[in-house]
C-alpha cells in the first residue's frame, strides 16, 4: 500500500512540473495589453474596411544563423512597418520554448512607423537542426503573424 501513495505522488509531481515548464515556455509574462486596447471592431468582426486596419509588413519573416557552437546565444531583430491606416498594437509575442526569447514595442506603431520583434536564442543543451517559431498577436488580420528562426547548433571542438 506505501508504494502506491509514493508512485501516485511522483506521478502527481512529474505532471506539476510538466505543467509548470509548459506554462513558462508559452508565455513571455513581461507585458500583455489589456483587451480593451486591442479590440478593434473592424479586425474582430472581419466585417469592417481592411484598408483602414494596420497591417504588418517584414523585410523578412525567418532567419537562419547558420552553424553555431553549442552553448552560443544568438539575437536577431526582425524589422516591420506598420503599412496600414491605424495605429498597430501588438498584444502579446509567445515562443514554444523557453531556449528562445522575444522582445516587442509596447507601445502603438503608428501607420508609417517602424519596428523590431527581437529575437534570442540560447543553444545550452540544443545539437543539431533547430527550428524556432516566434507567434505575434496584433490587431491586425489575421491577428496572428509568424516568424522563424533556424541554426545548426554544433557541438564545441574538443582541446
Amino acid at each position: 500500500m506505501p508504494g502506491i501513495f509514493f508512485r501516485m505522488r511522483t506521478i502527481l509531481s512529474f505532471i506539476l512540473v510538466a505543467a509548470l515548464a509548459i506554462s513558462s515556455c508559452t508565455s513571455n509574462g513581461d507585458h500583455d495589453l489589456s483587451s480593451d486596447l486591442v479590440y478593434n471592431p473592424n479586425s474582430a468582426s472581419g466585417n469592417g474596411d481592411p484598408k483602414n486596419l494596420p497591417v504588418f509588413e517584414f523585410e523578412q519573416d525567418s532567419h537562419n544563423f547558420g552553424k553555431i557552437t553549442q552553448g552560443e546565444r544568438v539575437a536577431y531583430s526582425f524589422r516591420f512597418v506598420n503599412k496600414g491606416k491605424s495605429d498597430l498594437l501588438i498584444s502579446n509575442v509567445s515562443t514554444a520554448c523557453g531556449c528562445t526569447v522575444a522582445e516587442y514595442p509596447k507601445n502603438p506603431i503608428r501607420p508609417g512607423e517602424e519596428g523590431f520583434v527581437k529575437v534570442q536564442f540560447n543553444s545550452e543543451g540544443r545539437k543539431g537542426i533547430q527550428n524556432k517559431s516566434v507567434i505575434i498577436v496584433a490587431n491586425t488580420q489575421p491577428n496572428t503573424k509568424v516568424l522563424r528562426i533556424k541554426a545548426q547548433v554544433i557541438l564545441p571542438e574538443s582541446e
